[in-house]
């Protein structure tokens, strides 16, 4: 868990480094790598959603956690990580755009804003992580993962369509 959380988090600092040292400026000035990723990410989280929702109409997602080794999964966990980090358009906008924005205004000192979005993202992704362990014996049923499945699946199919129809 604690490797993830670190990922996670270390990847959104690096993100948040690129905004507060103004690669925003960069793509402001090249918007064809806005609809890039716009697209590239629409496409992912579209497969990703429909994948979700034919598992939910399966029923394949159930995991059986007391058997889950970590060492087994952290490859395949990493990757998913990595994917739904650098592939989300989402996450451009958010960290690099709007907390390289706000930064700005801070002028000379905009680095201390960075540190403190990063320090900010850090806990988050500790507590998420870390209180994800609470939620175990909710997901050691096969309907709530059909749910979280479903759940997920139509967020994401909502995403891709409101990445690809209206302008962000």
């Amino acid at each position: 868990m604690f490797v993830l959380c670190s990922v996670c988090a270390l990847s959104d600092a690096l993100l948040i480094v690129a905004g507060v040292s103004g690669f925003f400026v960069l793509v402001k000035h090249t918007p064809y790598l806005v609809d890039m990723a716009r697209y590239g990410g629409a496409a992912f989280i579209l497969w990703y959603g429909i994948s979700r929702l034919l598992s939910a109409l399966r029923g394949d997602s159930h995991m059986d956690i007391s058997k889950a080794k970590e060492a087994d999964s952290l490859p395949k966990a990493l990757l998913s990580c990595l994917a739904f980090t650098f592939l989300n358009p989402h996450v451009y906008l958010d960290t690099v755009f709007l907390i390289g924005s706000i930064s700005a205004q801070f002028g000379d000192e905009s680095w201390k804003f960075g540190m403190g979005a990063s320090a900010a993202s850090l806990i988050f992704f500790f507590c998420l992580g870390y209180g994800a362990a609470l939620l175990r014996p909710l997901f050691s049923s096969p309907v709530a993962w059909r749910i979280l499945d479903f759940v997920i699946g139509v967020t994401m199919l909502m995403l891709a369509g409101k990445l690809v129809f209206l302008q962000t």
